[in-house]
């Protein structure tokens, strides 16, 4: 299965953004893709105040836009991230729609950047509520699962994820330059390496209207932890092939998840 991650430099202005998403989903899908993946935040990426003036129930326009881009090119499209709104809550939502229009999937992003380093913070846990559910899904067959950006951190999510099935782990982000330049390309092969799993990570590039620097530098790595696509610094994409048999062979020649003893693993007190 061939997919695709797209890599935007996302504004404030919705329609350019759709518009610039709209023209890269087709070419993925001219190129064979079969799972498109776009990045974190793609349809508005702005301030705090912005996003919350945004925020849309899961039948808005965003999904809306993201069904009928699946079905014009018979894909299967995971609209990266927007800010959903339900009832008094906010949520960073990734949600998977289906060749033919289906939402198969919505995941609300579990692990929220309250983080302060040189060069870059933020404190989503001010904008969003945080999900509790992981979630994984099937693309043709190939089980996949679901996360954002910051979740990237946190082993035990892929774990999760990969012990349920998945081949292929997602990771839609907006992942700042201040760290990216040292952690991104490192944690997203980690994630490959330790869970032997396909990631498929798009991200944002440019600078964002707050003036965050965004990394770049979309990703699909395989289960040896090599990087089959990058994306670079600007708009584009980052397409490349998921083989359900490399991820055979990779576990029967280095059996580390049949080698797990979860009888000895044990949670240390709070």
């Amino acid at each position: 299965m061939r997919v695709a991650a797209v890599q935007l430099h996302s504004t404030p202005d919705r329609d350019r953004n759709h518009e610039t998403a709209a023209v890269l989903i087709a070419r993925a899908a001219g190129e064979g893709a079969r799972l498109v993946a776009l990045p974190e935040l793609f349809g508005f990426l702005g301030r705090g105040t912005e996003l919350a003036a945004g925020a849309e129930p899961l039948d808005g326009p965003t999904v809306a836009w993201a069904r009928q881009l699946a079905t014009t090119h018979d894909v299967w499209l995971l609209a990266g991230s927007f800010v959903e709104r339900d009832g008094d809550h906010l949520y960073n939502t990734s949600c998977l729609v289906g060749p033919t229009g289906e939402l198969v999937a919505t995941y609300r992003k579990i692990h929220l950047f309250d983080v302060e380093v040189p060069g870059t913070g933020g404190h989503e846990s001010d904008l969003y509520t945080a999900g509790t559910t992981p979630v994984n899904a099937t693309v043709d067959g190939i089980g996949v699962g679901l996360t954002i950006c910051y979740d990237l951190r946190f082993p035990e999510l892929y774990r999760i994820l990969t012990l349920r099935g998945a081949s292929v782990l997602a990771v839609p982000s907006a992942f700042t330059a201040a760290t990216g330049r040292d952690h991104w390309e490192l944690l997203v092969r980690a994630r490959a390496v330790e869970n032997q799993v396909y990631v498929l990570a798009p991200d944002q590039c440019g600078t964002s209207a707050d003036g965050t620097p965004r990394h770049g530098h979309s990703l699909v790595v395989d289960p040896w932890g090599r990087v089959l696509a990058d994306a670079g610094e600007g708009e584009g994409l980052a397409i490349a092939d998921v083989d359900p048999a490399e991820l055979t062979r990779v576990r029967e020649l280095l059996p580390s998840l049949a080698n797990r003893r979860p009888q000895a693993y044990r949670w240390p007190a709070p």
